[in-house]
């Protein structure tokens, strides 16, 4: 279920609530070799199956910490429908903790809370608590506040 925010007034009515709960996402293998040639990134650890299911204390490959962290666009335009937006700006991630590896083939699925909503002049500030939960784990794969500037038309 989504939430639909168009104006600067709709998104401050939702300041201190959960936006919900994303459905899962299995981040796979060929996921991880994208990101790794995006970002040449090519550490063994995800992107050698076989070495990392011998040395790795893993087990297994696992998702590059930034390749979850890329995740939260895709996340959040499932939880927030903007609409009357002439652009969104990404403007800080703070208080960011990478907290659990993410084995390859692992569902995982986003929780957000809409944490506060500043006016800068008919600009949203939104600070957003987000944390990644990793299926059949405690522990999430991370925690942390991004903040996004609307532009509101």
């Amino acid at each position: 279920m989504s939430i639909t925010i168009g104006s600067l007034a709709e998104l401050q009515q939702h300041e201190g609530q959960e936006l919900g709960i994303t459905p899962w996402h299995t981040i796979t293998q060929e996921q991880i070799n994208q990101f790794a040639a995006a970002t040449l990134d090519f550490q063994w650890i995800h992107t050698d199956p076989e070495r990392a299911a011998a040395e790795s204390p893993f087990g297994g490959t696992i998702a590059h910490g930034y390749l979850t962290l890329s995740l939260l666009p895709y996340f959040w335009n499932q939880l927030v429908q903007v609409e009357n937006l002439k652009m969104q700006v990404n403007y800080e991630i703070s208080e960011f903790r990478f907290n659990q590896a993410v084995l390859v083939n692992t569902p995982v699925r986003l929780h957000a809370t809409l944490l506060a909503v500043k006016d800068l002049r008919g600009i949203a500030k939104a600070n957003i608590g987000v944390k990644m939960e990793i299926e059949g784990i405690k522990k999430p794969a991370y925690t942390g506040v991004i903040t996004f500037l609307y532009h509101f038309e």
